[in-house]
């Protein structure tokens, strides 16, 4: 499930698409922001289905160790992957598989193929993947902290899944962290012999949250950047970067708009992610400049705060 700062990223990349585009139609940056959180979940389906094509790879190293005349033991050995039970319900989930065939996402195809069985070959030799192999604790639940760990240590981890994943969506870039943890909540939720739970990706009033932020900072963009250009007024003009405006123009709206929230909080979400999408000083820079709006703000009467402590 989507937190709260990963939806302020979503609204600032939609945001940013949308000013991008010299469109003034309010409808096409909701629908911009709507395309990017499916493709959100999108990732999500793949990640979690990424067992079933590695439990093919292992099948065919089986077979060839087969032909290889190994002994049976190590043939035994080899199967401990094959044979996991939490593979084999995410493998057998009917819920899984109504949301496939629904969205057309598999790992099935010619690039697809030569990633899984790189990927493969590349976990096959580590740690996590060998002690799921050694392992003499057959129980569901340690079966079920070896394949996290493995999906922790090293297939998460995989430079060339990165590179698919960024070559496949421009909106997975800044996902795939957040995605994977929300692959091992659904991991750890699995439970033995029962159907695979899958994750929503927010709650309803979270993507209320969402939208009214980026309809309502779109809105109000000619006149929040007004206020900008007032306040920083005494920086160097090349200091009032393109993604710095965009982030003050979303922390002065959810600072006005949202009650509940407060104002401390919209301060440091947005400085904290201006450490990740603008320059190296931005975070002063905003901060600085955000001080002395909000400061105004109060004394004006500008922001409606509900609840104890909530503007200070």
């Amino acid at each position: 499930m989507l937190n709260r700062r990963h939806i302020r990223i979503k609204v600032l990349q939609a945001f940013y698409a949308f000013s991008q585009s010299n469109n003034d139609d309010l409808r096409k940056g909701i629908n911009e922001f709507n395309l990017s959180i499916n493709k959100t979940y999108d990732l999500y389906i793949y990640l979690i289905q990424i067992f079933i094509p590695l439990k093919r790879c292992a099948n065919i190293k089986i077979e060839e160790s087969k032909r290889s005349f190994l002994e049976k033991e190590d043939i035994s050995f080899s199967k401990s992957f094959v044979d996991n039970q939490v593979i084999h319900q995410i493998e057998s989930s009917k819920v899984l598989e109504k949301v496939v065939n629904d969205s057309k996402i598999s790992w099935v195809g010619d690039v697809e193929n030569d990633l899984v069985k790189k990927l493969f070959k590349a976990i096959y030799n580590s740690e996590s993947y060998q002690e799921i192999l050694l392992a003499e604790n057959k129980s569901f639940e340690n079966q079920k902290l070896s394949i996290i760990k493995l999906f922790k240590e090293e297939i998460c981890n995989y430079d060339l899944l990165h590179h698919f994943f960024d070559e496949k969506s421009i909106y997975w870039q800044d996902d795939l962290d957040h995605v994977s943890s929300m692959i091992i909540k659904t991991l750890k939720s699995i439970k033995e012999n029962e159907d695979l739970v899958l994750m929503s990706l927010w709650k309803d009033d979270e993507k209320d949250f969402a939208l009214n932020l980026l309809s309502k900072a779109i809105t109000n963009k000619t006149e929040n950047d007004q206020v900008l250009q007032t306040y920083s007024k005494n920086w160097e003009s090349e200091r009032l970067a393109k993604m710095d405006s965009l982030l003050m123009n979303l922390a002065v709206t959810e600072a006005k708009e949202f009650s509940s929230i407060p104002l401390k909080v919209t301060l440091n979400e947005y400085i904290e992610i201006s450490k990740f999408y603008s320059t190296p000083k931005s975070n002063g820079f905003i901060n600085g400049v955000l001080d002395k709006i909000f400061l105004d703000f109060k004394k004006e009467g500008k922001l409606k705060k509900v609840g104890r402590g909530l503007i200070n």
